[in-house]
């Protein structure tokens, strides 16, 4: 290279970098002229407003924003069109991939969680008017307060926001079905700035997008979600067994089998599969929540617990109030209010499965998954847990509601297994070995199946190392929402890593 040319070179990328920081000075300094309160970087404050949930991901966006109007949420955008920036919304800010901080560098993100959490019960509707900055444990107590609920999930800081546009899914959603289920409106943003409402007599299409794949259309400000009366009895259960991995693939067949009978749509349980005492075991959990009257709960649960011929080590029965039950699987020491201490955070890899409840699962890949676990599972330094959640079966309001009525993509599903893989101390970098360990888990399933196995995965356990994760995530509604994004998003201002792509 001359030298001619590399004084070129080296011209071209001052000036280069130059355009980027006086560009991101003057996107600052337009959105402060407008009174949006805001952290840019180098302020006090910006690395703990950009600091994601999962410490896996490191990303540093143009500004973080706090609107506290839907009018200034549109104004933000329309800031971030003019100086060429994607625009990301948080609300709770547990995406797995740091969707919430736009999944890249550069973004503008826009912050829900400060001043979008007003929750507003409606009496006379059973309906509750709820900001997508909302907590889902601040959720749990306002609506309880008016003996109402609805099908969330259970760590009190998720937000509300991205939850239930991806699905939400808990122990009630069998009862309930799930949050995406139950949206009646949305209050957002589009990418232009316009202030609208989706329902299903406005704006119909774009309701329809929302559910499954909102934060690709919109910044959404509030939603009206119907409630339900809580039911006057919860009771919690956890049996905890350390079993050989062949008793442990005999119980994965029990449970199954279980699920696809009439199991009432007042269960909710799952399996939380972690490391055994010694190599060659399995520790096997099952929880979960009876919606009904606690002496009608032996009768349902006994059958289950009988396939096993060992007492379980742990055994845990508990009658209370619906709102203890959504206290205690809390996570959080059983602190629903948010606001009486900060969130945490962690270090992690996620996969997901959705088993399709047409096509079980084999004996074949229990025995396969259950060897896994015993043996590699037990030999790795990364920690892992694994949850294989009552999805469906014939009592599920989940897969009663049709496939086309949202654009969630993923009916007919009997379990729904999330593959964590973590750092028990989740200021240490991620092993790279917690990859292969996650991938292997998958694997000893997906591979003991039939070479068609209609398998989907879940869009809010995000994967960011997922191939096909179009087809995976939102199956034959894809094309529909790409045409979708191409109608209410051209620019691709809302873009992140697994963002709806335009056609």
């Amino acid at each position: 290279m001359s030298i001619t040319s590399l004084g070129l070179s080296i011209y071209l990328l001052l000036l280069s970098t130059c355009f980027l920081i006086c560009g991101a000075q003057n996107l600052v300094a337009d959105l402060k002229s407008q009174g949006i309160e805001l952290v840019a970087p180098g302020d006090q404050g910006y690395n703990s407003a950009s600091a994601a949930f999962n410490r896996r991901f490191v990303f540093k966006p143009a500004v973080v924003t706090f609107p506290t109007t839907p009018a200034q949420v549109s104004s933000i955008v329309k800031t971030a069109i003019k100086y060429k920036k994607h625009v990301a919304a948080r609300g709770g800010g547990h995406s797995y991939v740091a969707n919430g901080l736009g999944g890249q560098n550069g973004a503008v993100v826009i912050d829900m969680n400060r001043h979008f959490t007003r929750i507003q019960v409606n009496n006379q509707a059973n309906t509750a008017k709820i900001d997508s900055g909302s907590r889902l444990g601040d959720i749990a107590l306002t609506l309880n307060n008016h003996g109402r609920g609805f099908g969330h999930g259970t760590c009190p800081y998720v937000g509300i926001g991205g939850h239930s546009l991806f699905g939400g899914f808990a122990y009630a959603s069998r009862l309930w079905g799930m949050v995406v289920d139950v949206i009646e409106s949305i209050d957002l943003v589009l990418a232009n700035g316009t202030i609208t409402t989706a329902s299903k007599n406005k704006n119909s299409e774009l309701f329809w997008g929302m559910r499954g794949a909102g934060p690709s259309f919109g910044i959404t400000t509030s939603m009206t979600i119907k409630t339900f009366a809580v039911p006057p009895s919860a009771t919690v259960f956890q049996y905890t067994w350390d079993l050989n991995a062949t008793s442990a693939a005999s119980f994965l067949n029990a449970y199954q089998t279980f699920s696809l009978g009439q199991v009432p749509p007042q269960f909710g349980s799952e399996l939380v599969l972690s490391k055994g005492s010694r190599q060659g075991r399995v520790s096997i959990t099952l929880q979960g929540v009876w919606y009904d009257a606690a002496n009608k709960f032996d009768a349902i649960i006994r059958p289950l617990v009988m396939k096993v011929s060992q007492k379980p080590r742990i055994q845990m029965v508990k009658a209370g109030k619906y709102i203890d039950s959504v206290a205690f699987f809390g996570e959080s020491n059983n602190r629903l209010n948010t606001t009486n201490a900060p969130d945490t955070f962690d270090t992690f890899y996620v996969k997901s499965l959705l088993t399709p409840e047409s096509q079980p699962m084999t004996t074949k890949s229990s025995q396969a998954f259950m060897q896994y676990l015993a043996n590699q599972g037990f030999q790795s330094q990364s920690a892992w847990f694994i949850e294989v959640e009552e999805f469906g079966g014939p009592g599920s309001l989940v897969n009663a509601v049709p496939l086309d009525s949202t654009s969630f993509g993923n009916r007919g599903a009997l379990f729904l297994m999330q593959f964590y893989v973590y750092e028990s101390n989740p200021n240490n970098p991620f092993a790279q070995s917690g990859f292969s360990l996650a991938d292997g888990m998958v694997n000893s399933v997906t591979s003991n199946n039939p070479s068609n196995w209609p398998y989907t995965a879940y869009p809010n356990y995000l994967d960011n190392r997922l191939q096909n994760w179009q087809q995976l995530y939102y199956g034959q509604h894809y094309p529909r929402l790409q045409r979708l994004k191409g109608s209410v998003d051209p620019g691709n201002v809302f873009q992140f890593p697994t963002s709806i792509e335009k056609p």
